[in-house]
């Protein structure tokens, strides 16, 4: 019996799964966390302009309502395509000269 000379290693792919932080995955993660600190950005200024009550409603309307246009994304897949009904032929611009040499 002949043994072969070859090493073998193990290679580590990962976990083969997608990275999901509470409920977001992928790059929604990073869409989630922005909308979470443009409502904290938001606060300070409406907070120190306004008030503690305006101050909180403002961080409630811009993070939640970033959240949800986060997760209403998510829904729609990692690629938000158009994605149009019907078919379309396309014409080609570039017509060959049977006969010639290039």
């Amino acid at each position: 019996m002949i043994k072969s000379e070859r090493n073998e290693y193990e290679i580590y792919r990962g976990l083969q799964r997608p990275l999901v932080l509470y409920m977001f995955k992928g790059r929604f993660i990073y869409t989630g966390v922005g909308s979470i600190f443009a409502g904290l950005i938001c606060t300070l200024v409406v907070l120190s302009q306004a008030g503690l009550i305006w101050g909180l409603l403002t961080l409630c309307l811009v993070s939640g309502g970033g959240l949800v246009y986060t997760a209403l994304g998510q829904r729609q897949g990692l690629h938000r395509k158009t994605r149009s009904k019907g078919i379309y032929i396309i014409e080609t611009r570039i017509h060959r000269q049977h006969g010639t040499k290039s």
